[in-house]
């Protein structure tokens, strides 16, 4: 039990219930039998009692409050003078532990760069999973661009920093390579799955499909944002009233137009978010898995963390504009288009319909999936740090 680490979040363990990959690896090092303790440091829109909690699962969760609650002054979280002060608590708090424990900073997101270059780390880590400067609807505006140069310099900052850099796809490695300007210390490390807790868990989630229907059910499991095609689903729910598209997972579109038109169909279901503990049996009620992510910047990078999800299910899967995907493609296992055209959506499913129940390619998919344990994962990851 030697070492301490330091996991920079995006926010609260339980903000929107949903278990992201930073999510696994701090239960990942929690679990290690070299740690003494895991801190989640996030930030937090409005602090809720004191800054700093023992977790259920015995992470430590600090928190550091945003300037103001609202959504538009969170950039104040990628620059210096906002967050300085209030990070010396746990500033504090560490140097007592220093001269006995190894202390690790791990960043998942580009925040508070200036803790980077005010402690003494022993090893300084940035996990890329995302196109943090990238807008996740694909849109540029003047707010857009500002907020990309903030966070820029900000990810500039922390990758000059990082003895290690981990990227999620190749689009992101390459990216981190042009800044550095060298590639011995980036490398790539895709998204895992939980194989046994998908593969080896039979139940259904109860009282969730319309009574008596017994159709193809088509669907996708995680955050509704906007990086999604709602019109693409939209348009194949009108033109196939026989299936049934089932949505899981909370609204991340702040309540955008578009989802909100999409749920006024009689066969789209939106169960809203639900305990990530249920995510296998509702994974259970579908037959086919959709990802059906929309062309932009931001899904370029995009590793989707359901694919291997899915796979483990058993389910076949489509997937749409995810070029991180595409070396995964095979027959009756998983389908990638690179368009959003809703008649080629349609006969892709209306293929996997007809073998979602095949044995051999049911235990395919699962054979591909088990290639891929997060534990597998963070273990080769962690050699590296």
């Amino acid at each position: 039990m030697n070492n301490i680490h330091v996991i920079v979040a995006t926010g609260e363990w339980a903000q929107d219930q949903l278990r992201y990959r930073r999510h696994r690896l701090a239960e990942y090092l929690q679990n290690h039998p070299d740690t003494k303790e895991v801190i989640w440091l996030c930030p937090t829109p409005v602090q809720k009692g004191k800054s700093n909690t023992r977790l259920s699962n015995g992470i430590n969760q600090w928190t550091i409050q945003d300037l103001l609650p609202h959504k538009v002054f969170r950039f104040c979280r990628y620059i210096d003078e906002f967050h300085r002060t209030k990070l010396q608590p746990i500033l504090l708090y560490l140097k007592k532990a220093q001269e006995e424990y190894t202390i690790n900073l791990w960043y998942t997101f580009p925040g508070f760069p200036i803790l980077s270059e005010i402690f003494p780390w022993n090893k300084v880590v940035y996990d890329c999973s995302d196109l943090w400067t990238s807008p996740i609807n694909g849109k540029n505006s003047i707010s857009a661009n500002f907020r990309k140069n903030i966070i820029s310099k900000a990810e500039n900052r922390i990758v000059q920093k990082a003895g290690v850099v981990f990227c999620t796809s190749e689009y992101l490695r390459t990216r981190i390579v042009e800044k550095l300007d060298a590639e011995e210390k980036v490398f790539t490390f895709e998204n895992g799955v939980e194989f046994d807790l998908f593969a080896n868990n039979p139940t259904r989630m109860e009282n969730i499909l319309p009574v008596h229907f017994d159709g193809t059910v088509l669907g996708f499991i995680g955050g509704i944002k906007p990086k999604l095609d709602f019109d693409l689903i939209k348009e194949v729910a009108q033109k196939k009233r026989e299936w049934l598209f089932l949505l899981v997972g909370p609204d991340g579109t702040n309540d955008h137009p578009k989802f909100k038109n999409l749920l006024t169909e009689s066969n789209v279901l939106w169960t809203g978010s639900v305990a990530p503990s249920d995510v296998p049996k509702y994974m259970n009620l579908i037959d086919i898995g959709i990802m059906p992510y929309s062309s932009s910047e931001y899904n370029q990078a995009v590793f989707p963390l359901k694919l291997f999800e899915f796979l483990a299910a058993g389910k076949s899967v489509l997937g749409m504009n995810l070029p991180s995907t595409k070396k995964y493609a095979e027959e009756s296992v998983y389908t990638h288009l690179d368009t959003n055209d809703a008649n080629q959506f349609i006969n892709v499913c209306e293929q996997l319909e007809g073998i979602k129940n095949h044995e051999n390619y049911i235990h395919r998919r699962k054979t591909l999936a088990k290639t891929k344990n997060w534990n597998e994962v963070f273990e080769d990851m962690l050699q590296l740090v």
